[in-house]
């Protein structure tokens, strides 16, 4: 696959579709995972702590290679790091159906897949799309990728579930290997270095520069605080949610459900709240959504649950699942331009992972010592108050020297 620069004949429309798609196939295996957990735990005689173990390590590595991969993206361009993230994924899919202990969920769940996954999602397909879009739209065509991430969750979470109830998880797993493979014919929409023309000090500033800018600036370490907290937030829930309510006795069939009607959800949420960060204070969107989702969980604990209580809930969170990401990576295009956008996003999206591994193994630790989850929605609704707060003193102007955007 070639390397040349981003062309002009290449239609924005074009890659927006391929990232989308890419997303959507990469995102929406990812999502399924949690359904999982009972067939996996009883066949291989692990507990849960050691499948949240294994969901943590993948979260974890995907956040630990971002800035990396975003690195080899913003230099060799997005198209060959998708086409290698899509073969590993599917590797590593095919590696957990032979599993046969924790060690070997660890390295194919965890390891591999973790890799995988942050070749073949937003840190790389947003980058791509960044480049191809005025800076006036570029929040809503971020919200439109995200959704794409939603529309898997969506469609695949449904598939692996009836899959998983009709010929067991195993083949399951080969049949998820197929599917993110199709990334690799994707990766061909999204191909091409990063030579966008910016102001002059845009185009000479190093990679060294630009992190050592971003290491400078106050609102880019809040920004990383607060996607920690998403992470948290959705590894928890995600990996979780569906034991939870099998625990409750609403059986675990609702727990894909739920993924699907959280998955359904985002597509709204996520168009909706990337346009919103074209059109009002990215910062101020972000506070109010993180504040949002405290609520919800909250009124989600201390209201009676029922099959509808859960739904309802599923739908709330899934408006609010992912609208971070387009905000998010806005403000990061915003302060310090697209040239290197993939690395200082990969960045903050560490932060995410690290989130999400804790969110994902400390939520099985607490259920395996005490039985019960409740400390672990004490501390999403904790800390989606302190989101809400971090992101209101960003100084979220560009800065000059860079390519504004």
């Amino acid at each position: 696959m070639s390397s040349p620069a981003l062309s002009p004949m290449k239609r924005p429309w074009i890659v927006i579709l391929c990232a989308a798609f890419t997303v959507t196939l990469a995102m929406g295996v990812r999502q399924s995972f949690g359904l999982f957990l009972p067939q996996m735990s009883a066949d291989i005689g692990i507990s849960r702590s050691d499948f949240g173990l294994a969901m943590a390590l993948q979260n974890l590595l995907f956040g630990l290679v971002q800035p990396f991969v975003g690195a080899l993206a913003d230099k060799h361009g997005a198209g060959r790091v998708v086409l290698g993230g899509a073969l590993l994924y599917a590797f590593g899919l095919i590696g957990a159906a032979f599993a046969t202990d924790a060690i070997g969920l660890h390295i194919s769940f965890g390891l591999l897949i973790g890799m995988a996954q942050s070749a073949t999602t937003f840190v790389v397909v947003l980058g791509a799309v960044g480049r191809v879009v005025s800076p006036e739209k570029r929040s809503g065509a971020f919200g439109i990728v995200t959704a794409g991430g939603s529309l898997g969750q969506f469609l695949v979470v449904p598939l692996a579930s009836m899959l998983l109830g009709d010929i067991g998880y195993h083949q399951t797993l080969w049949i998820m290997a197929g599917l993110v493979a199709l990334c690799g014919l994707l990766a061909i929409g999204v191909a091409g270095r990063t030579d966008t023309p910016g102001t002059l000090a845009a185009e000479e500033q190093t990679a060294r520069d630009a992190l050592r800018e971003a290491a400078a600036h106050r609102g880019y370490w809040l920004l990383n605080a607060g996607f920690f907290v998403c992470g948290f937030h959705i590894a928890f829930i995600a990996t979780h949610l569906p034991a939870y309510l099998d625990d409750k006795g609403l059986g675990i069939e609702i727990g894909a459900q739920v993924l699907a009607l959280v998955g359904l959800f985002n597509i709204l949420g996520s168009y909706v709240f990337g346009r919103a960060g074209d059109l009002l204070r990215q910062k101020y969107v972000l506070s109010a959504l993180y504040v949002a989702r405290s609520a919800v969980i909250a009124l989600f604990l201390f209201l009676p649950l029922s099959h509808a209580s859960t739904l309802v809930f599923a739908a709330a969170m899934g408006f609010l699942w992912l609208g971070t990401v387009p905000l998010t990576s806005g403000i990061v295009g915003r302060i310090f331009g697209i040239r290197y956008l993939s690395m200082l996003y990969g960045i903050v999206f560490l932060s995410h992972q690290v989130g999400s591994f804790f969110g994902a193994y400390t939520a099985g630790l607490i259920f395996d010592a005490t039985g019960s989850y409740n400390i672990a929605w004490g501390f999403s609704i904790a800390l989606g108050l302190f989101a809400g707060l971090v992101h209101l003193p960003i100084a979220d102007a560009p800065i000059r020297r860079l390519e504004p955007a």
